[in-house]
């Protein structure tokens, strides 16, 4: 019942179709969008022509989700016509769901979540963001909350877009510590210790920073099973103890001058323990097939309501998931501002004079204003390539 207002008052078609268009209309003319509808109807290779077409379409359509795909070689809408159609390019995605972290988190499981799991997300999203900006040089980068359990990142620099799906399995390859199913007891293994990549050197020290919290004080990882110490000495790992006992029992073997000829196995076996407890988890074939489809921003999740907004990185330790605006709260927050300007002459207006927008009357501006900043950066980088032609 909400939607119909939600997309015709409050969602950022604007912003999205100059997203997606990167200065070039024919390219948003020729990008996969889908539709989730009421009934389980799922709506594939739909694609506008403009802004206008794409909104209009929502608001007949008032689909319960939007995922985005690929650029192709033609426009989707015409596929069936088409002898040949080709994905072209994509935004570089990441997502993180922490339904992936069910064999660490001890304080949720499955679809639950708190603000403990939340210490998770973060972690991971640090330590991508580090990676992305400073071994790949990636520079346009859109942090976006699914709605419910896990996080969204959409690169647009041109070189993400561009990156064919064996590039893009590469980065993942890169970016991927954590190897093994649910069946395999140690899924990190490092052969050296002593001579870390640069990366997991960083890794780590953003892992350090917050491991006693998680790890002990929040999930008592090392105290619910071998599962996630088998490779610490037999001694801590058979001591009837909860988590902050068992680490602290790690560093005193480390400290024990007794114990040097077997130091160096020691520091691997927690470097080992580190990486895998908190080390990021992501969904491969999301990130790597250029036909996958990924939820759009500003969708609204079907389940819990809550908009799939923005956030800032930098922030994202202060991120809280019971914050984020739900789409009958935000219909509320318009109704109750537009009554409160009723004592007052015609429309609500801003120092410009021009009537106020609906969203900038709700809690949903400060997450399009994120999302505006992403823009016109994008647009920046657009101007800038375009004047060098």
């Amino acid at each position: 019942d909400f939607l119909p207002s939600y997309y015709g008052r409050l969602f950022p078609g604007e912003l999205m179709y100059r997203w997606l268009s990167y200065g070039d209309p024919d390219l948003f003319s020729r990008r996969e969008f889908s539709f989730a509808l009421i009934g389980d109807v799922y709506v594939r290779y739909r694609s506008f022509t403009n802004n206008q077409d794409f909104v209009e379409e929502l608001m007949k359509r008032n689909p319960e989700k939007i995922d985005i795909g690929a650029i192709y070689n033609q426009k989707p809408s015409k596929r069936d016509t088409l002898k040949d159609f080709i994905p072209l390019k994509k935004e570089f995605v990441l997502d993180i769901d922490l339904t992936d972290y069910d064999d660490v988190r001890s304080c949720c499981q499955g679809t639950k979540v708190c603000d403990k799991c939340w210490k998770f997300i973060a972690l991971a999203v640090k330590i991508l963001d580090a990676s992305l900006r400073n071994d790949f040089g990636f520079e346009h980068l859109l942090w976006v909350f699914s709605g419910r359990r896990g996080v969204h990142c959409w690169i647009s620099d041109d070189a993400a877009i561009n990156l064919s799906s064996q590039a893009r399995a590469a980065v993942l390859d890169y970016l991927t510590v954590i190897h093994g199913g649910e069946n395999q007891a140690k899924k990190v293994t490092i052969p050296n210790v002593s001579r870390l990549h640069p990366f997991i050197i960083r890794s780590l020290a953003m892992i350090e920073e917050v491991f006693e919290e998680i790890c002990n004080e929040d999930q008592n990882m090392l105290g619910k099973g071998d599962k996630n110490f088998e490779s610490l000495p037999e001694k801590v790992r058979t001591a009837v103890q909860d988590s902050e006992d068992r680490f602290n029992d790690v560093i005193l073997f480390l400290n024990d001058k007794k114990n040097e000829n077997k130091k160096m196995a020691m520091q691997t076996a927690l470097v080992e323990l580190k990486l895998q407890l908190c080390f990021p988890r992501l969904d491969v074939n999301v990130s790597k097939d250029l036909n996958h489809l990924l939820k759009s921003p500003f969708c609204v999740h079907p389940k819990t309501g809550k908009v799939c907004v923005p956030f800032d990185p930098k922030k994202v330790s202060k991120f809280d998931m019971s914050q984020v605006p739900n789409i009958s709260q935000l219909l509320d927050e318009i109704n109750a501002f537009d009554k409160s300007q009723q004592s007052g002459a015609g429309e609500p207006t801003q120092k410009s004079g021009k009537t106020l927008k609906d969203y900038k009357k709700t809690s949903l501006a400060p997450y399009i204003k994120i999302f505006e900043d992403f823009v016109k950066q994008l647009e920046n980088r657009n101007n800038q390539k375009a004047g060098t032609v």
